[in-house]
């Protein structure tokens, strides 16, 4: 071996790191930037105010959205894209102004699923999902709780691919559909809503493209091989000639893990992963980087005619296609438009909305941007905050033009952990840290209950799945902020009305089982 192909890196260690699937050359090329000070340009994002909702630039959607657009603008823009229908069909007119209710926007959001994709960001688990410590420190006396499950959860899925994991329990306890059965299965669902309303059966809707990682990629390509025939998908799949299981995938390298911030400079690679010598730990560089892993995928898609794509976590079971920020955001013209969400106690890995030091709103990263206590201090005032849900949707045409500007500019940051593998940091560009780069967008405020299902944490999915609610032994608090059982409750009563209607599932004997296509086309006729 070339000694300019060790990258600065001992033999033997760049031998173990190549086995973990560790990108050598880009974690050399992280460290000499970090320790040459080039990071240092990326200043935490520091909070100088919380923005409130103004129906302008934060728009409230748990209340009835009004959208008034000039119609002749909206009306070229979409018929540039290809869109053949006359807005005026949908709106109440008034001069040049077309008022759209919310019935007239979900309408229309429906007609322009054959412009948008849907992309999720599919990693894998082992880091923080089961990771003994993380859990335990969430609650103590939940944990003891649900001790028994986590470890034949643990001892079953650990280090598979999150996506593969049951999204859910059942009541019996069984394990329910993946997280990537169900949000196949709510495409299919859409794409077949889009069909019932126009009477056509395109080949090609909402579009499934994903970014896996080197460790996780095999895995999943197997696991989709199987999927056309999971009983939460085949059916649906034969019904609206839609083939979901074959998504575009960019895949993510591995970074090494490195050393803890405690050691100073020069940081170095962590060697001492469980304790043991010579033993990197292989690390994701955050979802930031889709940008650059999924540019052929977003290049793609735009070219097939693609003009809006979600992007979100496969964890996030209430990140399901929304018809009416679709019609929002294309009405609008805006560049993107992300769901925040007013934060629970559960909320402890992720971003929240800021005014910036640069008088923008913009997403700083819980205990990577912006620490856990200065967050704290500012709910004792008695504000509350908007809490980022991960999920984005972006004008396409705006993104691809701009991938260059935006991979060189997103932050990347360097967050000091301290888990099972030992204490470490790990560099991670974040994503949502786009929205201090862009100038016209949306925050959508939407219910967490609904839209922001979210399991960091293999707690939260036995949270939602109301395991052991009743049990007298269940934490509580007088304070709902922090109370687990009424948060519990919470996700639980979100759960269940997400398995309902947008996956299409119906409790049977306490499990939840696909409801047959017709019956799922009786209800959309009947709305």
């Amino acid at each position: 071996m070339e000694h300019d192909q060790l990258y600065g890196f001992s033999p033997p260690l760049a031998a173990v790191m190549r086995k973990k699937g560790i990108d050598l050359k880009l974690t050399r090329q992280i460290l000499d930037r970090f320790n040459a000070g080039e990071y240092d340009r990326f200043q935490p994002v520091k909070a100088t105010g919380i923005p409130r909702i103004d129906g302008e630039r934060i728009l409230d959607l748990t209340s009835p959205v009004l959208c008034k657009v000039e119609l002749a603008q909206a009306q070229t823009r979409l018929q540039q894209w290809g869109f053949c229908y006359d807005l005026r069909e949908f709106c109440r007119v008034e001069g040049k102004i077309g008022v759209f209710d919310e019935p007239a926007l979900r309408h229309l959001g429906i007609l322009l699923y054959p412009f948008v994709g849907y992309g999720i960001l599919n990693g894998g688990s082992a880091s923080s999902f089961f990771d003994l410590k993380r859990n335990k420190a969430f609650s103590p006396h939940l944990f003891a709780l649900y001790e028994a499950e986590f470890s034949a959860l643990a001892q079953t899925w650990r280090n598979r691919a999150k996506g593969l994991v049951p999204a859910y329990l059942n009541e019996d306890g069984t394990p329910g559909a993946s997280f990537l059965e169900l949000k196949m299965r709510s495409l299919l669902i859409e794409s077949l809503r889009y069909q019932q309303l126009t009477g056509t059966k395109p080949a090609k809707l909402l579009p499934l493209f994903q970014m896996t990682s080197i460790y996780t990629h095999q895995e999943l390509e197997e696991a989709y091989r199987l999927l056309r025939q999971s009983p939460y998908l085949h059916d649906l799949i034969i019904e609206t000639g839609v083939e979901v299981t074959n998504p575009l995938t960019g895949v993510q390298p591995m970074l090494a893990a490195y050393t803890h911030s405690s050691y100073g400079r020069p940081k170095a690679v962590f060697t001492q992963a469980y304790g043991e010598e010579n033993n990197p730990l292989p690390m994701p560089g955050g979802h930031g980087q889709n940008f650059a892993i999924l540019r052929a995928c977003y290049e793609e898609l735009l070219a097939q005619g693609i003009r809006l794509v979600y992007l979100g976590n496969v964890d996030n079971l209430g990140y399901t296609v929304n018809p009416v920020t679709i019609a929002l955001l294309a009405l609008q013209g805006k560049e993107a438009g992300f769901e925040f969400a007013f934060r629970t106690v559960v909320d402890t890995k992720g971003g929240i909305l800021v005014v910036d030091q640069h008088n923008r709103l913009n997403c700083a990263d819980l205990g990577v941007a912006i620490s856990p206590d200065e967050v704290a201090k500012v709910e004792e005032k008695g504000e509350r905050i908007l809490f980022n849900c991960a999920t984005g949707l972006f004008n396409l045409e705006y993104l691809v033009t701009n991938l260059d500007r935006i991979i060189d500019n997103l932050p990347v940051r360097f967050s000091d952990q301290d888990k099972d593998a030992g204490r470490y940091s790990q560099a991670e560009q974040v994503t949502w840290e786009i929205i201090g780069m862009l100038n016209d967008f949306y925050i959508f405020g939407i219910d967490k209950y609904d839209r922001f299902l979210a399991a960091k944490l293999i707690m939260e999915t036995l949270m939602a799945s109301g395991l052991k609610l009743d049990d007298p032994r269940f934490p509580e608090e007088m304070d709902p902020e922090k109370d687990l059982k009424y948060t519990a409750t919470k996700l639980h009563k979100g759960l269940q009305q997400k398995l309902s209607t947008v996956y299409g599932l119906k409790k049977v004997d306490g499990v939840w089982r696909p409801k047959p296509v017709a019956e799922l086309k009786d209800e959309m006729q009947k709305d």
